[in-house]
């Protein structure tokens, strides 16, 4: 199966600060490019452990016996490696979105180029796909969503026609909404519009943003004191979670200071924030919109006296 190129791969993994002995977390398996290139950095005591909820993914397992594939949402990373005895790592990476064999599959229905199944499940265990948001949700969730998640000025109206089209026959499938939705889609901007309608509909799926979220606030109690998150995000949604989250340790509201000026966010920035450079995205077209951004613990212990 093809899954392309691992976006920004020697960037992610040098984000880590790989020692040979570490134990570290990909929770975003996928072909297993990252992987591979974190397994050639550790030592004979290293100790990799991956998560990917899509069946595809096992077709990709590497057979090495500091490798251990968990086929589940990295929304409960915690969880899973405590059942391995895990409490503590060195570093933790995340390759979010959706990776390119998914989106050449058409049947899964992720894609705007192929005609498939309004599916778009990354975990096709899950109850709901797009078949059934897009048929069952009402206007205004429908509208919101698509605010929301694809910050679409005109979410009501494109809401309003799916809800109309619907009525007259079920929307199954990709080129089908697609035609549903011609009117709000200009030559110019089809592809742009149709990937934000899209995008929208994924995210509610597979409910990325609650992921992420639940996620990252793992990561104060999860890491070492000395070791690395380093996530790669392809979306301002994604990216505006993770800056927040690293600057301030929330994702709402404003972080509070004592009398003494001092905050205690639990994480900070490492070096700037990473994009890909002309030759990657020449070479990989996914790419063109990725950004990394690398954090660490932060010592909030008040320092002592001299």
């Amino acid at each position: 199966m093809n899954y392309h190129n691992p976006v920004l791969l020697k960037e992610s993994i040098d984000a880590l600060a790989i020692k040979e002995d570490g134990v570290y977390v990909d929770v975003t398996f996928g072909g297993g490019g990252h992987s591979r290139e974190i397994l050639k950095r550790l030592g004979s005591e290293g100790k990799l452990f991956a998560f990917d909820q899509d069946p595809d993914a096992l077709g990709n397992l590497i057979d090495d016996e500091r490798f251990v594939l968990i086929p589940e949402n990295f929304r409960f990373i915690s969880r899973f490696l405590r059942f391995h005895r895990i409490r503590k790592v060195d570093g933790v990476l995340a390759d979010l979105g959706v990776s390119s064999h998914q989106f050449d599959e058409a049947e899964r229905g992720f894609s705007i180029r192929f005609d498939g199944d309004l599916d778009m499940r990354m975990n096709q265990k899950s109850k709901t796909s797009a078949k059934e948001i897009i048929n069952t949700y009402s206007e205004e969730k429908l509208a919101e969503i698509l605010f929301l998640y694809g910050e679409l000025r005109n979410s009501r109206n494109i809401a309003k026609t799916i809800v109309e089209e619907r009525e007259k026959e079920k929307i199954e499938t990709s080129f089908q909404l697609k035609n549903v939705l011609k009117k709000y889609l200009p030559n110019a901007l089809e592809h742009k519009i149709l990937a934000q309608i899209f995008q929208a509909i994924r995210i509610e799926v597979n409910e990325e943003l609650d992921v992420l979220k639940e996620f990252l606030q793992q990561m104060p109690n999860l890491l070492n004191e000395d070791g690395r998150l380093s996530v790669i995000s392809y979306h301002s949604l994604e990216d505006r979670l993770v800056k927040r989250f690293i600057r301030t340790g929330m994702f709402s509201g404003e972080l509070e200071k004592d009398a003494f000026g001092r905050s205690n966010e639990p994480m900070k920035k490492v070096g700037k924030l990473i994009i890909p450079n002309a030759a990657e995205i020449k070479i990989n077209n996914r790419s063109r919109s990725a950004k990394l951004r690398i954090a660490t613990l932060k010592n909030n212990k008040p320092k002592a006296k001299s």
